[in-house]
This record gives structure tokens, sequence and C-alpha cells, in this order.
């Protein structure tokens, strides 16, 4: 006789990006395996792809894609499902380097907010007539190791690659899904400095979670644990 089937709780978690709530399962042993193997290969690109497979899992939405949705958007649904599937309250030991002493914090999930930089413009304009439309970078990157063993120089000229959506001159409007990754390198190579530099600029400012830790050491010092990215949440296990 098949054993019966567990019933598990269901939440709306929302897409940043998207403005919108879509329903998720709370992780379950199988998705604990998948995340303990990957902390103890101590390799961030097995953690984030771990942590694409998991969020995917969860979803109970036939029209979620884990690969559509920006990085952000990932890191902020991974918290969520964390805290709802766990507890809220997760327990952090930091080690402060001015006066080497540890220091225990209750960290709560929460709290963790979704830092949008404002006056960020994803038009970036060439000259008059001839401009380009940026997109954030799609939480696909997670998975794909190649992208983390390549160089920081490399890593930055695929992500700039990855998040141009369009190309206009005047009333023609390129969709660079339909260029090739050559085409779109020889397009880049003849930008000017300053609007490469504004193309880095918008990368520099993607909305990313953030939580923050103050508390005064025993220096009597003034201090500020920072939490923004998804690998600083990853260890509140």
């Amino acid at each position: 006789m098949a054993l019966p089937k567990i019933m598990y709780p269901q939440f709306d978690i929302l897409i940043p990006s998207r403005n919108k709530k879509m329903k998720f399962r709370q992780l379950l042993v199988k998705e604990e395996k998948i995340l303990l193997t990957a902390k103890a290969s101590e390799d961030d690109s097995d953690i984030l792809t771990a942590i694409n497979q998991v969020v995917q899992n969860c979803s109970m939405d036939d029209s979620f894609d884990v690969n559509k949705i920006t990085t952000f958007d990932l890191e902020y649904i991974f918290i969520k499902l964390r805290g709802l599937s766990i507890s809220n309250k997760v327990n952090l030991t930091f080690k402060d380097l001015e006066d080497d002493k540890l220091y225990e914090f209750e960290v709560d999930l929460d709290k963790i907010e979704l830092n949008i930089p404002k006056n960020v413009n994803s038009k970036i304009m060439i000259n008059d007539k001839m401009g380009l439309v940026l997109k954030y970078p799609s939480a696909s990157i997670y998975a794909d190791k190649q992208f983390f063993k390549s160089t920081i120089d490399e890593t930055t000229l695929e992500l700039i690659i990855r998040c141009i959506d369009k190309v206009f001159d005047g009333d023609s409007v390129y969709d660079t899904n339909t260029s090739t990754r050559e085409e779109i390198i020889e397009f880049l190579d003849q930008l000017d400095v300053k609007t490469f530099e504004k193309i880095n600029d918008y990368l520099t400012n993607v909305p990313k979670v953030k939580y923050e830790i103050k508390y005064k050491n025993s220096l009597d010092h003034d201090r500020t644990i920072v939490l923004s990215t998804i690998n600083d949440f990853f260890t509140l296990r």
C-alpha cells in the first residue's frame, strides 16, 4: 500500500521586479539536502546553483521560471522561503577585526529589505538618435558555472552582454535576442568610454537585499555589519 501524501503549507511571495505575488511551498528535506551538499562544497557556483534549483522546486506556479527572474528576485525569494519554512530568526556569530572578539547577533529575516537605488535609468543614449535599453541580470547566471570561473574582466563583459535588452537607432529597434554574441561584442567595442561607464553604473546599482547590524565593540566603537550578498544570507542556517 502506498504511503499517504503529505500536505505542506504554501505561501504568497512577492516577485519584486514584477511587483507580483506567486505561490511557493515550504522547503522540504530534499531541498535541505541540496543546500547542505552545496554548503559542504564551499564552492560559490555550487551554492548559487543550489539556490536556483531550490527556488524552482518550491514554486507552485507552472508559469514560474527561475531563469526568467532577476538576481535580486531570486535572493529575495530564497530569504523569504528560508524564513517561512524554518524560522524568521537566525543567529550570526561575527568576529570583530578591530578588537578580535566574537559577537553573537540575532537576525530577523522579516526585516531584511530590498535596497532599490533611486534615479537609475535603463535607457542609455549614445548620441541624439542612438541608444540602448538595459535589463537587470537574470538569475540564470547563478546556474552558469563557467561564468563564475571567468576573470573579473571577462565576467563584467559577459554581464553587460546579457543585460543589453535592445538597441535603437531613430525609429529602428534591434532586439539583442536575435543578435549573436559576436555581434553584441562588436557593437560594444564601438562605444565611447562615457557610454560604457554609464552601462557599468547601471549594473553597479542593481537592487540588492540588505540587512544592517549596528553594535558597539569592547573598545566602545560604533560598528556596523552589512549583509548584502546571497552568500551572506546563505550562511544564516
